[in-house]
C-alpha cells in the first residue's frame, strides 16, 4: 500500500510538470521580458482615417502569428484615450480586452501608450491639443492601468510630445512634464510595480536635456527615444549608433547612469520597386531590399549598447493610404500581410540574438 501511494504521488508530480503549460510558458515569458526585440503596430486601428486598418479579429490573428513567427517580444500599442472614454466617465475597453488577451496569450509583451487627448477633454476638440487640465487625463490613465495590471505593466505617457504635431501648444516640454509626473505618481499607487516610460523624444539631445530640466527625473523609469535615419546617407548608422551615447551621457551627468534606454521607434519605408509613392520626410524611399539591409544594421549595431535594452521597429504592417508617402511602407509585412525582405532581416537578427543567450 505505501509503495502504491509513492508511485501515486511521483506520477502525480511528473503529470503536473509534463502537462502544466504554466511551466514552459514561465520560462517563455521570462524570455521575452529580456527580449530586446519590439515592433510598433496600430491594432487598435478601425477607424475611417486608417482605412479600417484592422477591421475584424481574423486580421488581429494573422498579425500576431507572423509576429511570433518574427520573433517579436514586445508590441507598442495605444490605448487610445478617445476610443476608451469617448464621453467623460463612459468607458469602453472591449476592444482593448480583446487585443489584450490575444498578446497575451502568445506571449508577446505589451508597452500600452496613454494618450492623445479626447474631444470632450481638450480645449481645442483637437486630439493633438493637451487636456485641459491633467486631472482628466490622470483619471483615464489610472483606470486603465488598473483594469490591465499583471497583463501590461510598461506605460507610455503620449507620444512625442516634443512635437507640435502630436502636442499642439509647445513650450519646451513644461507642460508635458507636469502631466507626466502626475500620471507616475498615480500610476505607482494603483500598480507599484509598473514601469513608466517618457513620451518617445523625437527632437534629440535637446529634448532629453529639457526633460531633466523640468524635473522630470524621478518621473519616469526608462528613457524613451525615436530616432529616423535613411539608410540612403552614407555613414547614416554611425549617426543611430552615436545618439544613445550622447543621451547617455546627459543621463549620468543627471544621475541617472542605472536607467536603461528604449528606442520605442526606429524604422524607415521599403518600397517595392517602380512603385510611384510620395517622398517620405528624409527624402528618396529606399527600397525593400534597402529596407531589409537597414534592418539589419540598426539592431545588429544597436544591441551592442549595454544601455540601450529594447528596440522597436516602427511599424510591423504597411499602412494603406495613411500618410500617402513612404512612411506608408514602414512595416515589415505589406498591407496584404506578405512578407517583405525585412522580416526576414528582423527575423534573423532574433535569431542570433536569441542563440547569444543561449
Amino acid at each position: 500500500m505505501r509503495i502504491s501511494k509513492l508511485y501515486i504521488a511521483a506520477m502525480v508530480l511528473f503529470l503536473a510538470a509534463f502537462v502544466n503549460p504554466c511551466v514552459k510558458l514561465g520560462a517563455e515569458e521570462e524570455s521575452n521580458m529580456n527580449n530586446p526585440f519590439g515592433v510598433l503596430e496600430f491594432l487598435h486601428w478601425n477607424h475611417s482615417w486608417n482605412s479600417y486598418k484592422y477591421a475584424c479579429v481574423g486580421d488581429w490573428d494573422k498579425a500576431v502569428k507572423l509576429m511570433k513567427e518574427a520573433g517579436v517580444g514586445w508590441v507598442r500599442m495605444d490605448f487610445l484615450w478617445q476610443d476608451i472614454e469617448p464621453s467623460e466617465g463612459e468607458f469602453d475597453f472591449d476592444k482593448y480586452d480583446q487585443i489584450v488577451e490575444l498578446l497575451n496569450e502568445n506571449n508577446i509583451q505589451i508597452l500600452g501608450l496613454l494618450n492623445y487627448s479626447a474631444s470632450w477633454a481638450s480645449a481645442s476638440k483637437d486630439w493633438n491639443c493637451p487636456p485641459q487640465n491633467n486631472e482628466v487625463f490622470v483619471k483615464y490613465a489610472v483606470k486603465v492601468i488598473k483594469r490591465y495590471k499583471g497583463k501590461v505593466n510598461y506605460w507610455e505617457v503620449w507620444n512625442e510630445p516634443d512635437s507640435a504635431v502630436y502636442w499642439s501648444n509647445q513650450d519646451g516640454l513644461k507642460s508635458y512634464c507636469s502631466l507626466l509626473k502626475d500620471v507616475y505618481i498615480a500610476a505607482k499607487k494603483v500598480n507599484p510595480d509598473c514601469k513608466i516610460l517618457n513620451g518617445g523624444l523625437a527632437h534629440g539631445l535637446s529634448s532629453i536635456n529639457r526633460l531633466y530640466d523640468n524635473g522630470a527625473k524621478n518621473y519616469f523609469d526608462i528613457l524613451n527615444l525615436h530616432f529616423f535615419e535613411t539608410p540612403l546617407h552614407e555613414g547614416g548608422i554611425k549617426a543611430v549608433v552615436s545618439y544613445p551615447k550622447l543621451a547617455y551621457k546627459i543621463m549620468v551627468k543627471h544621475g541617472d547612469k542605472d536607467k536603461k534606454i528604449w528606442f520605442t521607434e526606429i524604422g524607415c519605408p521599403g518600397v517595392k520597386k517602380g512603385s510611384k509613392v510620395n517622398e517620405w520626410w528624409l527624402g528618396k524611399n529606399p527600397t525593400e531590399k534597402q529596407q531589409a539591409l537597414w534592418v539589419k544594421k540598426v539592431y545588429t549595431e544597436l544591441l551592442k549598447n549595454k544601455s540601450v535594452e529594447k528596440i522597436y521597429w516602427a511599424f510591423f504592417r504597411d499602412c494603406s493610404g495613411h500618410w500617402d508617402t513612404g512612411v506608408d511602407y514602414f512595416g515589415l509585412v505589406r498591407w496584404n500581410f506578405s512578407k517583405k525582405p525585412s522580416f526576414k532581416a528582423y527575423k534573423e537578427c532574433y535569431e542570433k540574438w536569441r542563440r547569444s543567450v543561449e
